[in-house]
């Protein structure tokens, strides 16, 4: 019985380390750069950026929970989620395929955890092109307009982190050339808020 107990305790010890391993933190100018990635999945022919971004590429868009190496058919195409580490403060879509992908829109993810209830946060993003951002099931902002990435470009205001896993979908339609993204929480002042962990499995 003692020898069951103690390989029970030894499973959880792992399973929790496994965890740990796994979260990551802001950096220092709070920007999320972990994150798990759908892509590509092609516009529909004749279809605008605008009119991409509208679209729902994937049922439940608002509401996507993956982990690591889960598998959806977008048309008759099989894509697989991936984790993907951002080299500066903006995920790199292009970068983690290997390759440029023209007209496409992909779906970047992840799972912030906050130590407690945030409120009067400021989440601040930056896409290259348009952009639409959800927050635990919510969407926050839509981004139409074919743009260059620049930092902070959209500013939305009064966000609140609840206690524990919080879900942020970041997704970005690419017309031609670079295709890219940020996102970062700052506080009503303006600093980074960099006391969160990010984990690309739900918890």
């Amino acid at each position: 019985m003692r020898r069951v107990l103690m390989g029970a305790v030894c499973v959880l010890l792992l399973c929790v380390g496994a965890r740990a391993a796994e979260d990551f933190k802001p950096d220092d100018r709070g920007f999320l750069r972990n994150w798990l990635v759908l892509a590509p999945i092609a516009l529909d022919d004749g279809q605008s950026g605008a009119d991409g971004i509208a679209k729902e590429q994937v049922p439940n868009e608002a509401k996507l929970h993956p982990k690591d190496g889960d598998k959806i058919t977008v048309g008759n195409k099989e894509l697989a989620w991936k984790k993907q580490a951002a080299g500066d403060y903006f995920l790199d879509v292009n970068g983690g395929l290997g390759q440029e992908t023209e007209n496409s829109v992909a779906y970047a993810v992840c799972y912030v955890v906050a130590g407690d209830e945030m409120t009067g946060l400021k989440l601040k993003i930056g896409s290259d092109d348009q952009a639409k951002v959800y927050l635990n099931g919510k969407e926050l902002v839509q981004v139409t307009d074919a743009r260059s990435l620049e930092m902070d470009q959209n500013t939305l205001e009064n966000v609140t982190l609840r206690k524990g896993e919080n879900v942020l979908v970041l997704k970005i339609v690419n017309e031609g050339g670079d295709w890219s993204g940020c996102a970062r929480f700052v506080d009503k002042d303006d600093k980074p808020v960099t006391n969160l962990k990010v984990a690309l499995s739900p918890g």
